[in-house]
C-alpha cells in the first residue's frame, strides 16, 4: 500500500507590515503578476492561459492560479452552455490590480530585452496598447480599430483621449490592421515600417491605420 504525505502550502512572507510588501505576498511569486495580465481583459480556460504564457509549467502555473484564488485575486467559474468550460477570472479585487500592472508595464517598456527572441502573446500586446496609449497623441481622434493578432481578434475604440481595447472584433471599424503580435510590435516599437511587413505577407492593413501607429510611444527613458 502506497504512503501519500500531503504537505499543506505555507503562503510565505515578507513580515514587513509596509503595503508594497504585503501586496509582494499575494501577487510577487514568479508568473503571478502574468497570469492577472493574462485575465485584465476577460476570462481565460487553463489552456488559453498556457498559451499566453507558454514558458510557465503546468504544474507551476496551477500553483499559481491556487495561491490567486485562496488571496481573492481570482475566481474558477464554469460557463454555462451550450459550450461549457472552466474559466478563470479576475475578481473585484483583482481587476484593481490593472492600473498597478499598467504602470509596471510602462516601466518596464524601456528596460533592455533579455531575451532577444523572446515573443510577445496576443493578450500581452493588447495590455501593451493601453500600457502605452498617449491621450495627447489621440487629441481630436474618435475611431474604431479592429486589429487581427493572428487568430484573435482585438477591438480598440478610441474617443475622448481615452482608449478601450476588448477581445472580439468590432461591429464597425474605421480600420482593420492583420499581423502577428511580434510583427507589429515591430511596427509600433522597433523601427519597422507597416508598409514593408505588408509586403513581406506579414501584415494586412484595410483602411486608414497611420494616426493608430502613433498612439503608441515608448516613453522617455
Amino acid at each position: 500500500m502506497e504512503l501519500r504525505i500531503t504537505i499543506p502550502f505555507v503562503a510565505r512572507t515578507y513580515g514587513d507590515r509596509c503595503g508594497i510588501a504585503r501586496a509582494l505576498d499575494l501577487v510577487g511569486e514568479r508568473w503571478a503578476l502574468l497570469v492577472v495580465r493574462e485575465l485584465l481583459l476577460g476570462p481565460k480556460r487553463f489552456t488559453d492561459l498556457r498559451a499566453g504564457l507558454p514558458h510557465v509549467g503546468p504544474d507551476v502555473l496551477a500553483q499559481r492560479l491556487r495561491e490567486l484564488q485562496a488571496a481573492g485575486i481570482v475566481r474558477r467559474r464554469r460557463l454555462p452552455p451550450p459550450v461549457p468550460a472552466q474559466v478563470y477570472e479576475l475578481t473585484t479585487r483583482g481587476a484593481a490590480l490593472e492600473p498597478v500592472v499598467l504602470a509596471l508595464g510602462r516601466w518596464g517598456s524601456v528596460a533592455p530585452v533579455v531575451a532577444p527572441d523572446a515573443g510577445i502573446g496576443p493578450d500581452a500586446l493588447a495590455v501593451a496598447l493601453k500600457t502605452l496609449f498617449d491621450p495627447g497623441a489621440a487629441a481630436g481622434l474618435d475611431a474604431t480599430y479592429e486589429l487581427a493578432l493572428g487568430e484573435h481578434l482585438f477591438t480598440v475604440r478610441v474617443a475622448d483621449g481615452r482608449i478601450d481595447v476588448a477581445r472580439g472584433g468590432a461591429e464597425r471599424a474605421d480600420a482593420r490592421l492583420e499581423a502577428a503580435p511580434g510583427t507589429l510590435a515591430q511596427v509600433l516599437w522597433h523601427g519597422r515600417a507597416l508598409d514593408e511587413a505588408v509586403r513581406a505577407g506579414e501584415a494586412g492593413v484595410s483602411g486608414s491605420v497611420g494616426r493608430f501607429l502613433e498612439l503608441f510611444p515608448l516613453p522617455a527613458g
